[in-house]
């Protein structure tokens, strides 16, 4: 437990990438953090934290568990301080046909952290926040939320459902004091594309964002209290546009062309 008095911000996902570069913004921004990763560099993530100024509680924990969310959620408790805001980040991808060539376990877990561990996260945390008549929800979502995704299939689908969820979650809570937005990036410079297995495709050879830009802007977005910010590059807004007003036939055959195994070289 700590006597700071500055707010307490939650950023899962956060050992790497965007999750860190949002953690790092509510740093600079002089909110105190509890993060969490699955991966064992969460621990280092403290230090680089706490060099920012920040009073810091790092958590490894699997966040596609139910039991992992609870715990996770114990740590929170275990502050004893309002939870001011919450970046829901954690995030998978995988990466190939949906019909032989990938795992039914990995595409599980796709949904699993994805999905269900955000509705889990949010339904623990919002009341809270409610009850106090204020606080600040960013959830990331992702451009390819407007796309069926083909060779990329539950990924997508699990991004369409968070920003679904968010901008319902928003109106809902309109009148409550507490905003709830959502980060739509584009193809972004971290580990992502090797997690998922598509180092073989155009979205992983062409140009990406830099993550600290991305969580910059999805930062500010927050703070603004904005329904939603498709962050990084113009092309990103170009995309999310047309996935907006294009048939998902015409959508899902763009999409197939950057996404199906062996197109790095086209």
């Amino acid at each position: 437990m700590t006597t700071s008095t500055k707010p307490l911000a939650v950023v899962t996902g956060a050992s790497s990438g965007i999750g860190l570069e949002l953690a790092k913004q509510f740093a600079l921004h002089d909110y105190d953090l509890v993060v969490a990763a699955e991966d064992a560099g969460i621990g280092s993530v403290k230090d680089t934290l706490r060099a920012l100024g920040a009073h810091v509680d790092s958590v490894q924990v699997d966040l596609s568990t139910y039991n992992g969310v609870q715990e996770f959620i114990e740590r929170i408790a275990g502050m004893a301080r309002p939870v001011s805001a919450a970046a829901l980040n954690a995030g998978v991808g995988v990466g190939g046909a949906f019909v032989g060539e990938t795992d039914l376990e990995d595409h599980l877990q796709v949904v699993d952290l994805n999905v269900r561990s955000v509705v889990h996260l949010a339904y623990r945390l919002l009341p809270e926040m409610v009850q106090r008549g204020e606080g600040r929800l960013l959830l990331t979502s992702s451009v390819t939320a407007t796309s069926p995704g083909p060779f990329t299939s539950v990924y997508n689908a699990s991004k369409a459902f968070v920003q679904s969820f968010s901008q319902a979650l928003r109106d809902e809570l309109k009148d409550s004091g507490v905003t709830v937005t959502a980060l739509m990036p584009g193809p972004t410079d971290t580990g992502f594309f090797d997690r998922a297995d598509m180092q073989d495709t155009k979205l992983a050879a062409g140009p990406k964002d830099d993550p600290e830009t991305v969580a910059r802007e999805g930062f500010e977005a927050l703070m603004k209290g904005k329904d939603h910010v498709v962050a990084g590059s113009a092309k990103n807004t170009v995309q999310a546009a047309a996935g907006n007003v294009l048939p998902d036939p015409v959508v899902a055959a763009q999409h197939r062309r950057v996404s199906e195994p062996g197109t790095a070289d086209r």
